[in-house]
């Protein structure tokens, strides 16, 4: 323009090099300015959170896989480590699944907890096992060497096994044997004997002596008698010197459950001085099987007023240093084995179909922050 003193080249490139370090450190300024991440639940949590997840899941839905990488810090091995999975052929082991799991944990550091050695249901044995015909010595070589050939396979790297699941009868408290359910026994309590409790821990023990191990079982919410014999069997083990770290409290529950005596049961679990783990969590809307259900507003302020229940109750009555944490069972509604078993519309998890926050993550996360 008229008028105006123009630099000279020499002048400008002097400036430019006088200016430069200026722009640079402004840069830097704004790149430490950014916002910090979404809150998550591992992020507010003062204990580890986790789910039970499914490594084909893992494998082909991005979105699936994203939610678990960025809200835990601990899985559980939900179906892939039980007895059917791991040897479905005696003596041929496959690991291949649980090893799936392991691997995705260790790259995110994530804690993993292996479910689960023993558990008498017939849906998680193998045929060779339910027609197994051989003495008590047979028996006893097929249960040790199942404990230890998984255990040792993951030892130093799985943290934690549900090593005994769900020995308890409903009816009366007893050890399975038979059971109030026609064909809901134990084939190793009527082979094995009562003891074979303790010598599953032993072995699991042998195996991976670092490793802590739990007692796995539901129901201590709604059954007393229950609660009152898990009680006394892991105290009993624990008098013994059965090597046992803690106990699983299972939580299927509903909106309906009476939040007094889930507080009661905490409270006496806790009482036991071993861990306690909430290690299946999911809260059912329906529990009436009412075929009609619409998933409405009402029942989802419910259901975030139970989430944030639970988990402040846990947070708040078991002592910290026995906090093991809580685990969901499975992440995403679409994944959750309520609708399929009871033959049901229900949405029992944090995040719906699309793994997307519910009003009930919100209820969680509150009960997580106070």
């Amino acid at each position: 323009m008229r008028g105006q003193k123009l630099l000279s080249p020499k002048l400008a490139i002097r400036l430019i090099f006088l200016l430069l370090p200026l722009a640079v450190w402004s840069c830097k300024k704004k790149e430490v300015a950014n916002p910090a991440p979404d809150v998550t639940l591992k992020s507010v949590a003062p204990f580890p959170v986790g789910a039970a997840i499914n490594p084909w899941l893992l494998k082909s839905n991005f979105n699936y896989y994203g939610r678990v990488a960025t809200e835990y810090n601990s899985v559980t091995t939900e179906n892939v480590l039980k007895f059917d999975f791991v040897e479905p052929q005696q003596n041929q082991f496959d690991f291949s699944e649980g090893d799936t799991i392991l691997n995705f944990a260790k790259a995110r550091h994530m804690r993993v907890h292996g479910h689960n050695l023993i558990w008498h249901n017939a849906l998680a044995l193998p045929d060779w096992v339910i027609n197994f015909s051989g003495n008590t010595a047979a028996w006893e070589a097929l249960f040790k060497n199942h404990i230890e050939t998984e255990v040792a396979h993951y030892k130093g790297q799985i943290a934690s096994w549900d090593v005994v699941n769900e020995a308890i009868r409903d009816d009366n408290g007893a050890i399975r044997n038979l059971d109030v359910n026609p064909g809901d026994g134990s084939i190793w309590r009527r082979n094995l004997g009562p003891d074979y409790i303790a010598r599953a821990f032993q072995y699991a023990h042998e195996a991976d002596p670092n490793a802590l191990l739990f007692y796995n079982d539901y129901g201590q919410e709604w059954n007393s008698i229950k609660l009152d014999s898990m009680i006394a069997l892991v105290t009993g083990l624990k008098a013994r010197g059965v090597p046992i770290s803690g106990i699983g409290m299972q939580c299927h529950i509903d909106i309906n459950m009476s939040q007094a005596n889930f507080k009661i049961a905490l409270q006496k679990l806790a009482a036991t001085g071993l861990l306690i783990h909430i290690s299946e969590l999911d809260i059912s809307v329906n529990p009436g099987n009412d075929p009609n259900i619409t998933y409405n507003y009402t029942l989802q302020l419910q259901q975030t007023n139970m989430y944030q229940y639970v988990v402040q109750t846990y947070k708040n009555t078991v002592p910290k240093a026995q906090q093991y944490g809580i685990t969901t069972w499975n992440v995403g509604d679409a994944d959750s084995w309520i609708p399929g078993f009871f033959k049901r519309k229900d949405w029992p998890l944090p995040f719906d179909s699309l793994y997307r926050p519910k009003n009930c993550y919100n209820g969680y996360l509150n009960g997580l922050k106070n």
